[in-house]
């Protein structure tokens, strides 16, 4: 019942319909007479006061505006997602092991955990209690999978890895590859063994297709809580702080820091063995190529214009050196004239005053 999200969620709940069962989650225009959804803007004020939902989440300047039942709190996203919880709950696998699972003998499984179909699991990995390892994952030797962690599927995690409790790896993550390290022989490229490891704190997640590799000597460090999502490329020895979040298709290049709290927009491109304070936020497609040692928000990038308007912009870059030495000529020449120029005669005359002062 609505009154009884109400209570779970910490709400107070306005409106009428507090006995009405709800069965579902929903979008605002999309709504059913069992469903319940949420508003976090008011720019969604029109879906609001046009939606057949049940009851909505909502902030209080929102309330008056809306033609149900109201659970009024101060964070809709947040308490959204805890109802998401409530109503929809996952439901876990079995525990035990596939048929098709190939189990090294020296592996340690406890005994909640779940092994789906085609998982390798190999030499001294150990698997702790309520782990979820979804088909065609591969564990290699000697790594560490922590409680309640789950890798959703065609998960790889190289060896030696630790992964913390809680994690959550999508399909086709990769951690603790070996990292992107080669050296010059002539004009062949010669590969340096990376002969560190990877270490996920606890409630970790990566995304999927996203990449995390082994430190080169050493460890590579992503800390508690941090949030990576799809398509991101995480460097040799670089060190996550606590609670920060990446977008997609970012990179950060080897043995870079990033402090904690930090936001890390889409498309972002970070150069290696820099220093990133806590609570730095960089925008979309922000080029990162120095270090940042204050908290604040920091962009670069061009934002999209015109075809017509880029292609003129582009053919002037060509020139920019040279109008800048022009106007420094210019600049020089008017200085110059300055100097050459007499005094008037208020010049003149304020000079006066002050020697007869």
């Amino acid at each position: 019942m609505v009154s009884e999200l109400a209570t779970r969620i910490g709400a107070e709940l306005l409106g009428q319909g507090a006995d009405i069962e709800i069965d579902e989650v929903c979008a605002l225009d999309e709504a059913s007479a069992a469903g319940i959804s949420f508003v976090s803007a008011r720019k969604y004020l029109p879906a609001l006061r046009a939606t057949r939902a049940a009851a909505v989440i909502l902030t209080p300047e929102l309330a008056a505006e809306a033609p149900c039942a109201c659970l009024v709190v101060d964070n809709p996203t947040l308490a959204f997602a805890r109802v998401v919880e409530l109503l929809h709950p996952r439901r876990p696998p079995p525990a035990g092991w596939h048929p098709s699972a190939v189990v090294a003998a020296s592996a340690q499984i406890h005994p909640s955990a779940s092994i789906g179909a085609l998982c390798v699991i190999e030499e001294g990995v150990v698997i702790e209690a309520g782990v979820e390892i979804g088909p065609h994952c591969v564990i290699q030797r000697d790594s560490l999978i922590g409680e309640q962690t789950r890798l959703v599927a065609a998960v790889t995690v190289c060896a030696r890895s630790l992964i913390g409790k809680r994690v959550l790896l999508h399909p086709g993550a990769v951690i603790g590859r070996e990292g992107f390290g080669f050296a010059r022989d002539g004009e062949r490229w010669i590969r340096i063994p990376q002969i560190g490891r990877v270490r996920l704190g606890d409630d970790v997640e990566v995304g999927s297709n996203s990449a995390v590799d082994r430190g080169a000597i050493g460890e590579t460090v992503i800390g508690d809580g941090v949030k990576i999502d799809n398509l991101i490329q995480i460097g040799h020895n670089v060190e996550v702080g606590e609670n920060t979040a990446m977008a997609a298709c970012s990179g950060i290049s080897g043995s870079t820091r990033i402090g904690k709290n930090c936001t890390i927009a889409g498309a972002v491109g970070v150069a290696g063995h820099l220093e990133i304070a806590d609570d730095v936020h960089f925008t979309g497609m922000a080029m990162v190529t120095r270090s940042f040692e204050q908290a604040g928000a920091y962009s670069s990038g061009i934002p999209a214009m015109p075809s017509a308007d880029w292609r003129r912009s582009v053919a002037r870059f060509r020139h920019l050196d040279e109008m800048a030495r022009r106007l420094r000529r210019l600049e020089e020449q008017v200085t110059e004239l300055q100097d050459a120029q007499p005094r008037s005669s208020p010049e003149r005359w304020r000079e006066n005053s002050d020697k007869t002062a």
